[in-house]
């Protein structure tokens, strides 16, 4: 019976907050336009660029918005080509996912990020070979849509009763939830801890390592 684990990224396996405050800031300042502060973006990291933008700064227009959007893409692909994208992996994510490997789990990934940009922080980490299926911001409805969940599932053939979604994010949890698979949060990343038992979260981590306690 196949057996489906789906990770987000940013805030899951990577710490790639550094881009997104660089971007944003410098998209701000692009436009001239207030920055809101680092705390605000980091909470709605997870979601696709534009509607994440038009929550941040909920009092500018569409327009203004997709000003920002186009701003943030060109300094986060500067960032990209200066070589200054450096993304730790957190402690233990290599380890976790080739005892999953080894152990039979199929793995995914469901995040906001573009494709393009995921599959820079995979080959930078040389994790792409841990990962059969891959959705992102450009294939479909972002989080929390079911629908990056529903696609994982549809690409190996598993079924919601085994397959577990985890994430750092409010928005992960809702999503795993209109997905009807198992909603895993982690503690490391950009969302508390009650934020994520509030959004539905059956169990939260404190480390990667503990996830087989709660998948086996």
């Amino acid at each position: 019976m196949v057996k489906l684990v789906i990770f987000d990224c940013d805030g899951t396996l990577v710490d790639g907050q550094h881009l997104i405050l660089d971007s944003m800031q410098t998209a701000s300042k692009y436009c001239n336009i207030a920055y809101p502060g680092d705390e605000a973006v980091r909470q709605i990291v997870g979601l696709s660029l534009l509607e994440a933008i038009s929550l941040v700064y909920p009092g500018e227009n569409d327009k203004i918005h997709r000003q920002l959007q186009e701003a943030f893409i060109t300094r986060f692909q500067e960032i990209r080509r200066l070589e200054q994208d450096h993304e730790p992996l957190f402690d233990g994510v290599v380890e976790a996912l080739i005892r999953l490997n080894d152990e039979g789990y199929l793995l995914g990934v469901a995040t906001g990020k573009s494709r393009r940009g995921l599959e820079m922080t995979l080959k930078n980490h040389d994790l792409g070979q841990y990962f059969v299926t891959l959705n992102t911001a450009d294939d479909g409805p972002g989080k929390p849509h079911p629908s990056m969940v529903d696609n994982a599932m549809k690409d190996v053939g598993a079924v919601p009763e085994n397959t577990a979604m985890i994430g750092d994010t409010s928005y992960d949890m809702l999503m795993a939830k209109a997905a009807n698979v198992k909603a895993i949060g982690v503690d490391w990343g950009y969302h508390s801890f009650e934020t994520l038992e509030q959004s539905g979260a059956d169990h939260v981590l404190d480390h990667i390592s503990k996830i087989h306690q709660i998948i086996d």
